[in-house]
């Protein structure tokens, strides 16, 4: 017997009140934090999650460069690929090196795998502020710090 009258919940995009929150990735698990932040920037935590809207809220990031990952081989046998699309022209870096240099992409990337790979996904990914030290330029937003 169905029950007549009720209807399903659908968040509107006009409706969305986004925040801005902080996370310091200092001494914090790579994987584990991605995890977190692409719930996040989703919106799942949140009761009027709706699939098909953008609900989510802005993170910044800080301290990337302090990020671990569990595994001792994991920083020399975890690998990212580059190819120009010129015959024999692939790059290959491993991610101990990465997080030297560029440790903003690490965690973008790994944020980038957990969301929808679609224009949903693409809106989703430009929340999404990475810095390599404790400075960040949005102080103007009043982001709430908070320990994922």
């Amino acid at each position: 017997m169905a029950i007549f009258g009720t209807k399903t919940f659908n968040l509107k995009k006009e409706e969305v009140e986004r925040k801005w929150y902080l996370v310091d990735a200092e001494d914090k698990i790579l994987g584990r934090l991605a995890t977190e932040i692409a719930k996040k920037l989703r919106g799942k935590d949140k009761p009027e999650f709706t699939p098909h809207v953008d609900c989510g809220d802005y993170i910044i990031v800080i301290n990337a460069e302090k990020i671990r990952v569990k595994g001792a081989s994991k920083l020399k046998e975890k690998k990212y690929y580059k190819h120009s699309g010129y015959v024999g022209n692939i790059k290959v870096v491993n991610l101990d090196n990465m997080i030297k240099n560029k440790p903003e992409f690490v965690i973008k990337n790994a944020v980038r795998g957990m969301i929808p790979h679609n224009v949903l996904g693409r809106m989703v990914i430009k929340k999404l502020k990475v810095y390599k030290g404790p400075e960040h330029p949005h102080a103007a937003q009043k982001p709430e710090k908070i320990d994922l």
